[in-house]
């Protein structure tokens, strides 16, 4: 077995693989970037080595670097991890011809898969079920059109090279089509140096399952079953989950047996998966294979009990597969939940800067549920704008989806962040939604939940007690922590703007007894908090809960999942006070078009005195490695530029003045 490997990556997977490597007694070697010196992947290393400045093409992208610093270490191998060089066949093909092991597929195996057209025929021809399409080169929107028609709108437009949710467009008609396949090219010859656009039936409200494969290089693949990555924004996988609550057992073996043939032809080795799109009538159809770990691995692993690492360095390093098909069962559900640095109150906008506060939810067993967090940053932390905004996947196993489920939305409520946006309040949102509960998923479910945006959830019923518990029994523990204990037996607890009559006394285990106006008691025992925590946990009525908590000038700022509110915890008399304030008039801000986040200005296609009609663009801010552009919402005069091209500029900063 392989002594010391080398980790080609960063962040989190970098870290999840130094933990198999230190399983199995393997020493680790981790290249870093300057924006990656203090890392965590970088302190639990064995060695770690520089290999560049922070953007990746300077460090995490260079083969030479990589090679340079296996030679100066001494490694054996190289995991590449996922996205960066782990699907690059020329780098695999680089390291084979260095005397240097690649911990993933062989590079004729990634090359034959890598390519979205080819990849296709080659399924085609190995039985896999392929949507009806056009695999040839189309030079011109008039030649796409025609065969758009042949083929029957609606039509996915889709860049060969893409990957990441670029390079693809919907088209439901000819003046769709034209505009959508000159788009798709330019996006594609920008993004991947590759304009070759292919063209496939869009199958409506379709799902998106894939199958985990691992071979060994004597010929042997197995199937691990399958994940539903149904929910998805912009194209990219938000929560993952295994088994798919869509499949039966013939599906799900259809399914494994033509992922396992399509393996097989191209003599595939290590992990890789094979995406299907399906229907809601259990139709499947290739989508491509990604011929590396996938970002939502963990899930498979709490259903089988394979650690899929272990595997890619067993396979790399010439061991048989130790087991066969029948060897492999489903064992429970799990799902991935994947936090981001992002807002989901602005548009997801990234979100960068310092992890001021990071507490996660304690791993391992839970009862009802098992906790798993792959995380690759600490409290203290800086979130890069360099590099992909991920903070963690939470997973979360469960005998039955139901408490996978209900064990996410509880680890979900243990994980708190601050310093920066992150997108807990919305993966929560999704967990308590019936949709999601019962299984009816589609890759436009995100779009149709939330057309409108993400703004929260209303508290419900349930939600309401909780917030009226914490809220009063906080004002208790300041008061007591003052010195000014009340004897008080009846509150008005405003939520929001909505009062809520409380009577509170205790019982003689000196636990809370709250009396609602409207009905019925709530107890409230086991309450874990003091002036300062930013989580309140206790148990409401025996049910655990933890509440994010932030003490305001006049109450409490409270979110319990996607529930948030202004609590204040009032005399009866102060809260008619309260009734009678004016509202607070927004500012307006139609004047000036602000930065939604920190990031580097790309452009600002406007000047002094230039007229701009609403709609127009005015600005290009980048992070995260994507572009986002600023549009006009009224028409006006520039009045003033705030910022030029390449300057830094952080969230709410000033861009663009109107007169």
């Amino acid at each position: 077995m392989f002594s010391k490997i080398l980790i080609a990556n960063r962040g989190e997977i970098a870290v999840r693989i130094i933990k198999t490597c230190r399983k199995m007694g393997i020493k680790t070697v981790q290249v870093y970037s300057e924006a990656d010196a203090g890392s965590l992947a970088v302190e639990m290393a064995d060695e770690a080595v520089l290999i560049g400045p922070a953007p990746a093409a300077q460090s995490y992208l260079l083969a030479d670097k990589i090679v340079e610093a296996v030679r100066q270490t001494g490694a054996q191998a190289v995991h590449p991890g996922f996205g960066f060089l782990s699907e690059n066949a020329g780098f695999a093909r680089r390291l084979r011809d260095e005397g240097i092991a690649f911990i993933g597929p062989n590079p004729e195996a990634i090359e034959a898969m890598g390519d979205k057209i080819s990849s296709k025929k080659l399924a085609a021809e190995a039985g896999v079920s392929t949507v009806p399409g056009h695999m040839g080169l189309i030079e011109t929107p008039e030649e796409a059109v025609r065969i758009a028609n042949e083929i029957g709108y609606p039509i996915m437009i889709k860049a060969s090279a893409g990957g990441g949710g670029k390079g693809i467009r919907v088209a439901h008609s000819d003046a769709d089509m034209a505009e959508g396949f000159a788009a798709v090219k330019a996006e594609a010859l920008n993004a991947f140096g590759d304009d070759r656009v292919f063209l496939e039936k869009f199958i409506v409200d379709p799902r998106h399952i894939e199958i985990q494969v691992l071979g060994d290089k004597h010929g042997h693949v197995v199937h691990l079953f399958e994940r539903e990555c149904s929910i998805q924004r912009r194209n990219q996988k938000v929560i993952e989950e295994a088994p798919s609550p869509l499949l039966d057992e013939a599906t799900r073996a259809a399914m494994g047996a033509q992922a396992v043939a399509l393996a097989q032809a191209v003599n595939y080795d290590s992990a890789g998966t094979v995406e299907f799109v399906a229907g809601q009538d259990k139709s499947f159809y290739f989508l491509e294979m990604n011929t590396r770990l996938q970002v939502e691995h963990p899930v498979t692993e709490l259903i089988t009990g394979v650690d899929l690492v272990e595997q890619m360095i067993r396979s790399a390093w010439g061991e048989t597969l130790a087991f066969e098909q029948k060897d492999l069962k489903i064992d429970g559900w799990a799902i991935e939940s994947r936090i981001y640095a992002e807002d989901p109150y602005r548009g997801f906008l990234p979100s960068i800067g310092r992890l001021v506060r990071y507490e996660q939810p304690e791993e391992g067993d839970q009862g009802d549920y098992t906790v798993r967090n792959d995380s690759g940053v600490r409290e203290g932390d800086e979130i890069s704008m360099f590099y992909d905004p991920m903070i963690a996947k939470l997973c979360a196993w469960g005998e039955t989806r139901e408490a996978a489920v209900e064990g996410m939305a509880r680890a979900l409520e243990d994980t708190h962040l601050s310093g920066l946006g992150h997108n807990v309040p919305f993966l929560a949102a999704v967990m308590d939604q019936n949709r999601f509960k019962s299984g009816n998923l589609s890759t436009s479910y995100i779009k149709d939940e939330f057309p409108d945006g993400f703004h929260g959830l209303r508290p419900t019923v349930e939600q309401e007690r909780i917030l009226i518990a914490a809220a009063l029994a906080m004002h208790e523990v300041i008061a007591e922590q003052d010195g000014d204990p009340s004897d008080r037996t009846d509150w008005i607890v405003m939520i929001d703007k909505t009062p809520h009559g409380v009577g509170l006394s205790y019982d003689e285990d000196e636990e809370m007894i709250l009396t609602l106006t409207g009905g019925g008691d709530i107890r409230l025992s086991d309450i874990d908090w003091r002036p300062g925590l930013a989580q309140f946990k206790a148990d409401l009525d025996g049910e655990p809960f933890t509440a994010e908590v932030k003490r305001v000038a006049d109450g409490f700022d409270i979110r319990h999942r996607a529930a948030k509110a202004r609590v204040r915890v009032l005399r009866p008399h102060v809260a008619e006070l309260y009734a009678r304030l004016p509202e607070k008039v927004a500012a307006d801000t139609s004047k000036i078009v602000l930065s939604p986040m920190p990031g580097l200005v790309v452009s600002i296609p406007v000047v002094v005195g230039q007229e701009v009609k609403t709609g127009e663009t005015v600005a290009i801010i980048e992070a995260m490695k994507m572009q986002n552009i600023l549009k006009a919402e009224r028409d006006g005069v520039v009045k003033a530029v705030g910022a030029k091209d390449g300057d830094p500029v952080a969230a709410d900063d000033v861009l663009v003045e109107f007169g």
